[in-house]
């Protein structure tokens, strides 16, 4: 409980008695008043728990499985219309769930109508609701449903999509008892053995280890409620010192945390530990999480073979796992990549502690009686070479088989032939996508650099969402922003992707701080990733949507801001720095002949939008001597030879009057002094880029045809403003880096500036 101390200890036999109710009361009961709402063996239900109660969610999941029924299990739904609601709705939909089993508590907390009613939430179906508690004994003579084939659905668990979809992968029964003894060979697993459990035990890592996997070994685990972490974050290893566990499952956050409650550590002794298992371990942050507990809690006991990282995914279930207590060569590994060779989606070796490398731990060897294989991200799925970054796909008995009632993306998801490079497959197996990113190390080690919702491709180069995140929060956050509250996602501006950055600003930080702040970040982002932010904006604490876990919702954070709902109380926009590739001018389409146009009037409904001016003649060298000079500097020389004294230029005072005079002679020589001072001066070469940085007069225009007399590149950038120099100097300096100038020609008042 939120006191750490324990409130419901359940049996082996207890856990079978009352799921024996559960199993005979769905099977038996009608949970509509007109009786025609009743469970048969194979009929789909929604299992509703809050995370502080895993005893009853353990009861109604083995009930479901003793009756033959699929459990779905999804979050508490907070409010009528929570972010994802209505997605969470597609499911139970698509499931066709007509009941949801819950507690006495979690019911009581949901909201209800003026009736008493649970409310209809936004985008779900009518449903009954159950508590599965304090139920009546079963008849003595009744026997579980009989032994199900190995193919029917064991549970179906939720899974989100990039775009915030959710979509429910269906587990079944052989391929649920295969993970099972995979996870028990890999990690060791006895009977007997004590187990402390931070994790979410309704799906994912802490739904195998800790419901599934413990259950089949007889193992005894602790729940430690994400309450009670809050509360106290060394908990969970004061639970593992009490009772002298055995086994960990934890995220890196709580390693993080545990370091933090430093005045609990004293009575801490980690020495029973011999797995401390890390269910994030394929988060590319996870590194420095184990590394700084485990220099802190060596001297308590913890043995630095204990730590094992994982990698796992809803579709293919664990992908691989650290094994423990393993010493020796390929044990484990590490790599010092360069971000820049990730971004081209290539694996190079940078230099330690280089600002632009990515360290990465590896995630284990490959599961027992599995194949893995890195394909392609985008197109046909053919194998990547070994020092390629692609997805990881596993073949084994153990993985999802389906998404629930979606067909098309059941093929593309669960059965991916992979191809060699001549087009024919490796071999007859298919695979499963794991929507993990990376590749495979010596000795069949396992190394996650990212995942495929978290991708972002700019112009071609490949970012991850938690590299971008790890550089936000290494630019000194906690003065201005909350650590665990930011989204990053990609939207996209006239054909390409464009990375937008949102976090929650602590309330005591001013305009001018953020605004400090976020200037650092952009210039963070460039330097380490090379790619411009589009939009960093900051948003009031407690601003952005929630999942029900109370982490960050971003599907609906991304709607959010396209729709311009999000309401920033900080935005700075940077479009200049990141849309290089405006709309070039449109091609004149050949031959657009009579019958053309009529078909496009046809199909358009209008004329076609094109016009063409006269042509400008060919130009016949005998005929006319000036058509030779074809290069307008070529022009010039010429005019000032021919007609020297005729004035091209005139400049203008403030008030009207002339001010200077320029004739084609006098253009000709100052052009000349320039262009001399370029050679001898500046030794350009032809082709050479060079700023001019002029106020509009006639400087620029003798600088401008200066730079054509020796070939130079002329790139003419309005000067900074005096009076606003903070913000006109920077955008001088990325137009001369952009245009890859060599040299800057300017005037005295400009560079005293």
């Amino acid at each position: 409980d939120p006191n750490g101390k324990l409130i419901i200890t359940l049996t082996y036999g207890k856990l079978l008695s009352r799921s024996q109710k559960v199993a005979y009361t769905l099977l038996n009961k009608s949970f509509s008043k007109s009786g025609d709402t009743c469970l048969k063996c194979g009929d789909r239900i929604a299992l509703v728990y809050p995370n502080n109660d895993p005893i009853n969610f353990i009861c109604a999941f083995y009930g479901c499985m003793l009756a033959g029924i699929v459990p779905v299990p999804i979050e508490v739904p907070l409010t009528r219309r929570d972010a994802g609601s209505q997605q969470i709705g597609f499911l139970l939909g698509s499931c066709g769930i007509q009941v949801a089993l819950t507690s006495e508590a979690c019911l009581k907390g949901l909201p209800k109508t003026a009736a008493g009613d649970v409310v209809a939430f936004k985008g779900w179906p009518r449903l009954h609701w159950f508590v599965t508690e304090h139920l009546a004994k079963t008849p003595k003579d009744w026997l579980p449903t009989p032994r199900l084939t190995d193919d029917t659905p064991a549970y179906i668990e939720y899974t989100t999509d990039k775009d915030g979809s959710v979509m429910g992968v269906t587990v079944t029964r052989a391929a649920m008892l295969s993970h099972c003894r995979m996870l028990t060979q890999s990690c060791n697993y006895t009977e007997g053995e004590n187990m402390v459990c931070v994790l979410d035990f309704k799906r994912e890592t802490g739904l195998w280890h800790s419901v599934l996997t413990s259950v089949l070994n007889g193992m005894h685990v602790v729940f430690i409620p994400y309450a009670l972490m809050k509360v106290n974050p060394a908990s969970w290893m004061q639970m593992i010192t009490k009772y002298r566990a055995s086994v960990a499952v934890v995220k890196s956050r709580d390693l993080h945390w545990g370091l933090l409650a430093t005045k609990d550590h004293k009575d801490i002794s980690l020495s029973s530990l011999r797995l401390l298992l890390v269910g994030d371990g394929a988060n590319p942050w996870s590194l420095s999480s184990c590394d700084q507990f485990l220099s802190v809690f060596q001297a308590k006991g913890l043995r630095p073979d204990a730590v094992c990282p994982c990698a796992s995914s809803s579709e293919c279930l664990t992908v691989s796992v650290r094994r423990p207590g393993r010493a020796g060569v390929n044990a484990t590994g590490r790599g010092v990549l360069s971000m820049s060779g990730l971004s081209f989606g290539v694996v190079r070796v940078d230099q330690e502690n280089s600002l632009t490398s990515l360290t990465l731990q590896d995630c284990g060897q490959v599961m027992p009686g599995c194949v893995i294989v890195v394909v392609k991200m985008e197109g046909p799925s053919y194998v990547c070479k070994t020092d390629e970054v692609g997805e990881i796909c596993v073949s084994s008995e153990a993985t999802g088989s389906q998404y629930w009632g979606l067909a098309g993306l059941t093929n593309s998801t669960f059965k991916v032939q992979a191809l060699l490079a001549d087009g024919k497959p490796l071999s007859d197996a298919l695979y499963t996508r794991s929507g993990l990113l990376g590749f495979l190390g010596p000795g069949g080690l396992v190394f996650v650099c990212g995942s495929r919702d978290g991708l972002m491709t700019v112009t071609g180069r490949k970012h991850n969402a938690d590299d971008i995140i790890a550089t936000v929060l290494a630019v000194e956050p906690m003065k201005f922003i909350y650590r665990g509250r930011i989204a990053v996602f990609s939207i996209r501006v006239l054909r390409d992707e464009r990375i937008c950055v949102i976090a929650e600003q602590r309330p005591d930080c001013s305009e001018e701080e953020s605004f400090q702040w976020m200037s650092r970040v952009l210039q963070a982002v460039d330097s380490i990733h090379q790619v411009g932010l589009y939009c960093l904006a900051l948003v009031p604490p407690n601003y952005l949507p929630k999942t029900p876990l109370g982490g960050i919702h971003l599907s609906e954070c991304k709607r959010r801001f396209l729709e311009g709902t999000l309401h920033p109380a900080n935005v700075l926009l940077c479009p200049h720095t990141c849309v290089t590739n405006l709309p070039k001018p449109r091609e004149v389409h050949s031959d657009v002949g009579p019958a053309s146009v009529m078909v496009g009037n046809i199909v358009q409904g209008n004329r076609l939008a094109s016009a063409q001016g006269r042509d400008m003649g060919i130009v016949d060298e005998e005929s006319d001597s000036a058509r030779k000079y074809q290069f307008i500097s070529e022009i010039l020389r010429w005019r000032a030879v021919s007609t020297s004294e005729h004035v091209i230029f005139t400049l203008l005072n403030a008030k009207g009057g002339v001010a200077q005079l320029l004739s084609c002679s006098q253009l000709h020589k100052r052009a000349e002094r320039v262009g001399s001072l370029l050679l001898e001066r500046a030794k350009i070469n032809t082709g050479d880029h060079v700023a001019l940085i002029f106020p509009p007069g006639i400087d620029l225009i003798c600088a401008f045809y200066g730079c054509l007399y020796v070939g130079a590149v002329p790139v003419t950038i309005r000067p900074p403003h005096p009076q606003n120099l903070q913000t006109t100097l920077p955008t001088v300096r990325m137009i001369v880096d952009v245009s890859k100038s060599v040299l800057v020609l300017s005037n005295q008042n400009v560079i005293k500036l």
